[in-house]
């Protein structure tokens, strides 16, 4: 009878960590889905940005065609947007699109009967709302990424992740040049 009671207690234990590491893992595995989900909401939120933009520069170039110089630059920057893949590269091609796309609402500026086009109007509007909604894609990712990267670290799920290859997920950083404080001169 003591021996019977000894195996039904080993099973226990042996169901209880097996209970366990089914846990943990499928913890990991949800946590590494939510990281897909954030990012595939990122790329759709890049993806209507980089669809706004050919009817955004042809509405300037009928104002300001002379600014080809512009009108390359931010076309061969939705270009490398398009083409990049993983967080780091679509991040780096990310910023190079913000920066050109300063240059070109710099260059409207110059058109005052641009600024009040319209169809400019509403693209600009379009366009603000895109950047608004891949700021809060990019919170939201970043967010799931920490709590994801915590379960890769964190005893005892870091065991579990080791063994099954599971593996840390990139932040989407800014770059350099927007972590620094911007100079007001009066």
């Amino acid at each position: 009878m003591s021996t019977f009671i000894l195996v039904i207690i080993i099973l226990g234990i042996i169901l209880i960590i097996a209970g366990i590491i089914v846990a943990l893992y499928n913890g990991l595995v949800t946590a590494r889905n939510k990281v897909k989900n954030a990012w595939a909401q990122i790329d759709v939120q890049l993806n209507r940005r980089a669809d706004l933009i050919p009817n955004l520069v042809e509405t300037v170039k009928g104002y300001a065609g002379h600014e080809k110089s512009v009108f390359e630059d931010v076309t061969a920057a939705r270009a490398g947007l398009m083409n990049a893949n993983g967080v780091k590269e679509i991040g780096e091609a990310n910023n190079q699109l913000t920066n050109t796309l300063k240059t070109l609402f710099a260059v409207a500026e110059n058109y005052p009967e641009l600024k009040a086009n319209e169809n400019f109007k509403e693209l600009q509007a379009q366009l603000a709302e895109s950047e608004d909604k891949i700021a809060y894609s990019r919170q939201f990712y970043n967010d799931t990424v920490l709590m994801y990267n915590n379960k890769c670290q964190t005893f005892p799920s870091n065991l579990i992740a080791g063994l099954f290859g599971f593996k840390e997920a990139d932040f989407f950083e800014a770059a350099g040049e927007a972590r620094s404080v911007p100079k007001v001169e009066f």
